[in-house]
């Protein structure tokens, strides 16, 4: 009865089209959850992620679970939870490719699931690195140790939403660092991100992690653009 009453005056909306949300319905409208722009990758072999690095940088399997537009739902999803403070909603995509990569043999031998970091800074202003109950869902989906204090960043750099690919590629060299190296050897890492454009980032910090014992990286992200 509390919780009708408490719905009456504070009603759960869905953060795609702000509409209330129905009884059984969390996060997103099924209606919403209906559109999104699911990519499928890691059900059908697609290569689309591991393509974008191509050359760069040696990954065992990558996938990304929605794609990305320009003024399309899956940004408007992501811009509540990184600049809205809506941080379930990385827990929602976090169980949702979970609920997959669990059913699927390449993900098994997933030992740790690290996050690529935010500056201190930034992390500071924020209060949320939006990428990590995404990957906290992730390990527990895959029974993984959860990792988030060996990768870290050392550079403050400003948002790379309205940069070329060129400056994004040249502004992620040398901006991360890898503290307690031995505690990433012989495993194999699933480096999780919100968002996977030009692949700058994720070759920076696979390079980095993959300067450790017999380490293997595989990657996750929420969307792909």
């Amino acid at each position: 009865m509390y919780k009708a009453l408490f719905n009456i005056f504070f009603p759960k909306v869905c953060y795609c089209c702000q509409n209330i949300l129905a009884d059984g319905e969390l996060t997103l409208c099924t209606e919403c959850r209906h559109r999104l722009p699911v990519t499928q990758f890691h059900f059908n072999n697609d290569n689309s992620v591991i393509n974008v690095l191509y050359g760069r940088v040696k990954v065992e399997h990558a996938t990304a679970l929605l794609r990305f537009e320009k003024k399309g739902i899956t940004q408007k999803l992501l811009h509540q939870l990184k600049y809205k403070g809506q941080e379930q909603i990385g827990s929602f995509l976090g169980d949702w490719l979970g609920g997959d990569l669990q059913t699927l043999e390449e993900y098994k031998s997933i030992d740790a699931v690290i996050p690529v970091p935010l500056h201190k800074n930034k992390l500071r202003k924020r209060g949320y690195n939006q990428v990590a109950k995404f990957g906290i869902q992730l390990a527990n989906a895959l029974n993984a140790e959860y990792i988030d204090h060996v990768l870290i960043k050392i550079n403050h750099s400003n948002s790379q939403v309205f940069k070329n690919r060129l400056s994004r590629w040249t502004t992620s060299d040398a901006v991360f660092s890898i503290q307690y190296p031995e505690k990433i050897n012989n495993k194999h890492i699933l480096l999780v991100d919100d968002i996977i454009t030009t692949g700058a980032t994720m070759e920076a910090c696979a390079n980095l992690l993959l300067r450790s014992k017999n380490v293997k990286i595989s990657i996750a992200t929420m969307a792909i653009a």
